[in-house]
C-alpha cells in the first residue's frame, strides 16, 4: 500500500497542546513522522514513545522468496565416507569370511580350479555367493566334496570375471578362512598378512577344543567340538555359504582374545 493509502492516527501529549505549540510545528512533526512510516498507537505518544513499535517476532520472519529458491536448488550436504577403523579393543570393524569350492580340471581332474565362491559378513550375512566358470574344460565335478553339478555352471559367470569382483571386495578388508590359503590359491591372489586371519591356525581355538596347539584341525572337526553342530554332511557336497558362516563363526569365538594377541606381537616387533 503506498504512503497515500496509510492513515495516521497520531495525538500529540496534553501538555503540547496546553503550551500552544503552533500549527505549522505541528504540521512539520506530523510530517517527520510520517516520512518514517511511524504506525504507533495513541497510548505509544501518550507515553513518550517513538517510532514504530514491531508487529511480529523479528526472528519469525519467513525467508524470502528468491532465498527459497536458492535453497531449494542447493544440494543436500554428505558425509563424507570414512575409512575402515577398528574398536577401542583392537577388533577389525569389516571383515569378511571366505570359503570357496574346487572343480578338477586337466587329466583326471588332477588341476583345481574355483567353481564357487562365497564372501559373509561378520553377521553372517552373504557378501558374494556365485558359481564360477572355469577357464579350462571341466574333466571333475569333485561332487562329493564340492557340491558342484554341471548344470551349476551352465550360466555361470566366467573366472575372470568373478575374480575382479571378489578381489574388490576383499581390498582393504580383513579376510577370515579356513585354511584359507588354498582359498587364494584359487583365486591366483596374495592378501596382506596383516589383514588374514586362518582359523586352523589360531590356538586359541584349539586350546578350546581341546586339540593339540599345532594341530590342524578341519572345519568340520572344530565346529563339531566348539558348537556341538554338523557341517558338511550328506552326500550333497559342501556348501561354501555354510563352511563360511562357520569359519566366521569360529573367528568370532577367540575375536577379541586373538586380537589382542595380535595387536600385542606388533607392538613387540
Amino acid at each position: 500500500m503506498s504512503d497515500s493509502g496509510i492513515m495516521l492516527n497520531v495525538s500529540f501529549s496534553k501538555d503540547a497542546v496546553q503550551n500552544g505549540t503552533p500549527a505549522g510545528e505541528k504540521r512539520t512533526l506530523h510530517n517527520k513522522l510520517r516520512r518514517r512510516g511511524f504506525r504507533g498507537d495513541q497510548s505509544n505518544h501518550e507515553n513518550g514513545q517513538r517510532g514504530p513499535l514491531p508487529t511480529s517476532d523479528p526472528g519469525s520472519a519467513a525467508p524470502s522468496t528468491s532465498t527459497q529458491s536458492q535453497n531449494r536448488g542447493a544440494p543436500r550436504s554428505q558425509k563424507p565416507s570414512s575409512p575402515p577403523t577398528a574398536t577401542p579393543a583392537g577388533i577389525p570393524s569389516k571383515l569378511l569370511a571366505i570359503d570357496c569350492e574346487m572343480v578338477g580340471t586337466g587329466p583326471k581332474g588332477s588341476v583345481g580350479h574355483l567353481a564357487r565362491c562365497s564372501l559373509v559378513s561378520h553377521e553372517g550375512d552373504v557378501v558374494y555367493d556365485k558359481f564360477i566358470k572355469p577357464s579350462a574344460p571341466v574333466t571333475d565335478y569333485r561332487t562329493r566334496w564340492s557340491g558342484i553339478r554341471r548344470r551349476d555352471l551352465v550360466d555361470a559367470t566366467p573366472y575372470s570375471e568373478a575374480r575382479k569382483e571378489i578381489l574388490k571386495l576383499l581390498m582393504g578388508r580383513v579376510v577370515i578362512g579356513h585354511a584359507i590359503h588354498n582359498d587364494f590359491k584359487a583365486l591366483g591372489y596374495t592378501h596382506p598378512a596383516v589383514l588374514t586371519r586362518d582359523t586352523s591356525r589360531i590356538p586359541l581355538l584349539n586350546a578350546k577344543a581341546g586339540f593339540a596347539e599345532k594341530e590342524v584341525a578341519s572345519l568340520k572337526r572344530l565346529t563339531k567340538a566348539l558348537f556341538n553342530d554338523d557341517i558338511q554332511t550328506g552326500r550333497k557336497g559342501h556348501s561354501s555359504v555354510e563352511d563360511a558362516r562357520a569359519t566366521m563363526r569360529l573367528y568370532k569365538l577367540v575375536e577379541v582374545e586373538w586380537e589382542r594377541e595380535l595387536a600385542s606381537r606388533a607392538q613387540d616387533c
